[in-house]
């Protein structure tokens, strides 16, 4: 990987909310707006916990059959150790309905001692009270009561989960809203762009608390010079 953000960088972005970061990410017109998001489907399961980034790592698994083909957990672990910190384990389920979660304590425990951040998945989640107080984050589609048979498939391949396409390596950034996949290309700027949203819209919000209000006024703020990448000289 060479595309390797600080911490300072990673921190910077984690102040914004993913919202935020979408809207920054259309500035520039690198992927069109319906991509490059997951669906609302993948739900955040512990919204308090705040906002997660992270390196992506992926892997497939199944839980129905105690058959087929079967990565141990070793492989899968090492997998984890080729991608730089903060790590995020974005796992694809083949099961359809879902039968049984991957995601416990013991998982969240081993990941998180392996510089995991959280995880993302199309398949379930359990034990959460345990998982909260352990400040794992999960992002999940369900929630389930048994492992069933899980066992891991493939790992370090390319996933679709919750719509998105995602690569181990991939920049990814989560918080109650979902999870959206930050562009590398575009990573180190694009929360300067987030503050060049926010400085246009925040006028707009704070004219419509204000009094007097009027339709003129707010047309004088709403179609105001939308932002830029690159921004205008003043």
């Amino acid at each position: 990987m060479t595309h390797i953000l600080s911490r300072m960088d990673l921190e910077e972005i984690s102040r914004w909310s993913t919202c935020s970061i979408a809207n920054a990410i259309e500035l520039f017109d690198i992927r069109p707006r319906n991509e490059g998001f997951m669906l609302p489907e993948i739900k955040c399961i512990f919204p308090e916990l705040g906002n997660m980034i992270g390196y992506a790592v992926t892997a497939v698994i199944s839980a129905e059959f105690p058959g087929g083909r079967r990565i141990e957990p070793p492989v899968w672990w090492e997998e984890i150790m080729k991608i730089p910190e903060p790590r995020i384990a974005v796992i694809h389920d083949l099961d359809r309905p879902v039968i049984g979660s991957f995601w416990g304590e013991v998982n969240a425990g081993i990941h998180k001692a392996l510089g995991c951040a959280g995880a993302v998945t199309d398949g379930s989640v359990r034990d959460l009270e345990e998982v909260r107080k352990a400040g794992f984050h999960f992002f999940s589609s369900c929630v389930s009561v048994s492992h069933a048979h899980v066992h891991l498939m493939e790992v370090g391949f390319p996933v679709k989960v919750g719509g998105l396409t995602v690569k181990s390596g991939d920049l990814i950034f989560g918080d109650q809203h979902g999870v959206i996949s930050i562009p590398h290309e575009i990573a180190k700027d694009v929360s300067r762009a987030a503050q060049l949203v926010e400085d246009w819209e925040r006028p707009v919000i704070d004219y419509c608390k204000s009094k007097p209000f009027s339709i003129e006024g707010l047309k004088e703020r709403y179609l105001s010079p939308r932002p830029t990448w690159p921004p205008r000289n003043k």
